[in-house]
């Protein structure tokens, strides 16, 4: 018989003995073990046990050896265990010196077992599972440790047995890894439809009937009002005091100026800012309001708030305070929304590379570095509520219980305040956890997104593998659903696998749709799970509000992190005007007119404010009527003013001029002729009993 000790302490099968027998040195006692290489799946069999650290003149009993192995897991139905009458087995037994010799030199029936080193001691042993395998777990620090650690686990897997025959899924006894949910790592899945229970939508009533004859400006005014621009030009004057000591002398129809030259601007681009006053490109309707140095002097001095009347406490908890009154005000206008029966939450960048508070980098977004914006936005891009990105902390304050929620789920809860009972919210993987849906299911608020792979909990395991659905191909799909029914998950393969989890769709009904292979070069048809179809059609609001202000933004260079949120929060208002403009549109014209196009809109905004709430004895043209009685000189034709300036009532008195041919009305649809004009617009209008063009021009 040949015996051999396996190497670095551990017993193995990979050398084949003549009679398949081996031995093992571990913790101070020496084990021989019988083992037929045939049937693979049986274990070991102990066959004697013998002490190492008295010369091997200890043994000790089977029940002894076994409690010291733990070979087969604590199951011992299958060795034939002996009463301990046999005396060579008797751990009390002390054998005489004619068997210590035979011991020693051998028989022709068994070989001798060998005498263990000191260098084989301490080693490493390995540990028999149901599966067969083979892993080194603990050392050989004494038996008493690893008795200890076995007895326990052993009465882990005890408790813990009757819960593993009723899961689907085996309990993991490793870390949890970050991202996982704690309350969804509890939940059973199942592979079964989903069955929502969901809330009847509490309606809003439509009030764009109240919005009718609305011009441009009305839409704009519901975010910056005449009340933002005295507060603008307020605080603009009060600060240059006190800095430099001089005052700007800034007046709220400047402000309207202002605003109203940067948004044409943004519409006319031009490379730099000082082409706009050269003498070739210039823009009169910026020119004539003022100069070029005039126009830098207020785009550097521009404030919404004075700072000395900011309280210290406010200034720690709000790292955005310098615009706070702009943003409130904006944030005003989107609250003042009907609230749709879905909404989605995304992330919005505004770009911005110099020192600001809270600057992020998003490399996977279109402008990576600027201030992060969390958005809640209509499947049509109305902004509905939005909140600035200042940490974790400052979220925590403006939610109810935020005791273990991550960074998603607090965006979640707050930008979910304003919505009704029954909406449906449409989120991205950054913000969709097992967690905080089921919050939102409390409140009676229904989420669907992507998900990331390691916040599924045990959902992962009861879906097919990404190489199982690659072979089956794209449009596969599957999905599981929790025991209630109330939460499911839906793996789809299309160019890869894509997760999804919803509380109100499932894969039913599918339909199909036209993907690019490129391999074949061409579009072929996949099926596609209806919380696939569903998320496509609700999901694009933010990237829809992104794109519509990537059009006209107003770029213009500056170092103020103050004037970049100013500027992007007036291209957000615009954008928001002109979506809540087109959607009244076709409510009120369906297909019968086309609505005015986003660059239109703005610049018809852009003319108003330029002109808007200006001087009523000022000249709107810049060039003066010369009246010539000679016919065959062209006459200047005066431009007709916009019709913001016309409809003002006080700014407009009728003048007689004493020309010796009158001139032609003005007023659309009239071909008389008259010597009365109007003061402030410079155009001649009829004045007469029975042709009153003068107050048809101005009504």
């Amino acid at each position: 018989m040949n015996t051999m000790i396996a190497p670095c302490g551990l017993y193995s099968t990979s050398h084949q003995l003549e009679d398949n027998n081996f031995c093992i040195d571990y913790g101070g006692y020496l084990f021989l073990f019988s083992y037929d290489y045939r049937h693979v799946q049986e274990p070991p069999k102990l066959i004697t046990a013998r002490s190492t650290t008295h010369n091997l003149k200890e043994r000790f009993s089977w029940q002894r050896a076994l409690e010291l192995l733990e070979l087969i897991d604590g199951d011992n139905s299958d060795l034939d265990v002996p009463d301990n009458d046999d005396p060579v087995l008797d751990g009390n037994y002390q054998p005489s010196l004619q068997e210590e010799s035979n011991s020693e030199d051998g028989s022709d029936d068994e070989d001798p077992i060998p005498e263990p080193t000191d260098h084989s001691r301490g080693r490493k042993h390995a540990d028999v599972h149901d599966n067969g395998s083979w892993t080194g777990q603990e050392t050989a620090s004494g038996s008493s440790r690893t008795l200890r650690r076995r007895r326990q686990s052993q009465e882990i897997e005890a408790d813990s047995s009757e819960d593993d025959l009723e899961e689907s899924t085996p309990r993991r006894t490793k870390k949890m890894k970050k991202g996982d949910s704690e309350q969804g790592s509890g939940l059973r899945w199942k592979a079964a439809p989903l069955t929502p229970n969901l809330a009847e939508y509490q309606h809003q009533d439509e009030t764009d009937l109240d919005r009718h004859g609305w011009t441009p400006l009305d839409y704009f005014e519901q975010y910056m009002d005449r009340d933002l621009m005295m507060t603008i030009a307020e605080c603009s004057n009060a600060m240059s005091l006190s800095k430099s000591g001089e005052p700007l002398n800034v007046t709220t129809d400047e402000i309207y100026h202002f605003f109203g030259a940067c948004i044409l601007m943004s519409c006319i681009r031009y490379p730099t800012i000082r082409m706009y006053w050269s003498k070739a490109l210039k823009i009169t309707a910026i020119t004539d309001k003022f100069t070029r140095a005039r126009f830098f002097k207020l785009r550097g001095a521009i404030k919404v708030v004075i700072d000395h009347d900011v309280p210290e406490d406010l200034r720690m908890s709000d790292k955005f305070w310098k615009v706070r009154p702009f943003l409130d005000r904006i944030l005003q206008g989107c609250l003042s929304l009907n609230r749709p029966d879905c909404a989605c939450i995304g992330e919005q960048m505004i770009p911005f590379t110099g020192a600001c508070p809270y600057r992020q980098y998003l490399p996977m977004k279109p402008n990576p570095i600027g201030v992060k914006n969390f958005v809640c936005a209509t499947a049509d891009g109305i902004v509905l509520d939005f909140e600035l990105y200042q940490g974790t902390g400052s979220l925590i304050g403006k939610v109810e219980e935020p005791e273990g929620l991550g960074l998603g789920c607090l965006v979640i809860e707050r930008l979910c305040q304003t919505l009704h009972r029954g909406t449906k919210v449409y989120c991205d993987r950054f913000f969709t956890t097992i967690k905080g849906a089921q919050r939102m299911m409390e409140k009676e608020l229904y989420m669907t997104g992507t998900i990331m792979n390691n916040r599924l909990a045990g959902a992962k395991h009861k879906l097919p593998s990404d190489k199982a659905m690659i072979s089956m191909g794209r449009g596969t799909s599957s999905e599981v659903s929790t025991e209630d029914g109330k939460l499911c998950v839906v793996k789809w393969y299309d160019n890869k696998p894509v997760l999804l989890m919803s509380v109100i769709h499932g894969t039913q009904p599918e339909d199909t749709c036209q993907r690019w292979d490129k391999n074949l070069k061409q579009y072929v048809t996949v099926s596609r799970p209806s919380i696939v179809r569903e998320y496509n059609n609700n999901m694009a609001g933010v990237d829809l509000m992104d794109r519509m202000i990537g059009y006209y933004r107003m770029s213009t260079r500056t170092k103020k992190w103050t004037m970049r949120m100013v500027m992007h929060f007036t291209d957000l208002a615009l954008a928001n005007s002109w979506l809540l403009y087109q959607k009244d549109h076709a409510i009120r014209a369906g297909t019968k007119t086309r609505p005015i196009q986003f660059l239109q809109f703005r610049m018809e905004v852009a003319t108003i404010l330029l002109a808007q709430h200006h001087g009523a004895d000022a000249d709107l043209s810049t060039h003066s009527e010369e009246e010539d009685s000679n016919q065959g000189v062209k006459r200047h034709v005066t431009e007709l003013p916009h019709v913001s300036v016309r409809r003002r009532a006080n700014a407009h008195l009728p003048e007689m001029i004493g020309l010796k041919n009158a001139m032609r009305c003005r007023q659309l649809g009239c071909t008389g002729r008259t010597r009365v004009r109007c003061m402030t617009c410079k155009v001649f209008l009829c004045l007469q009993v029975e042709r009153n063009c003068y107050s048809a021009f101005h009504t």
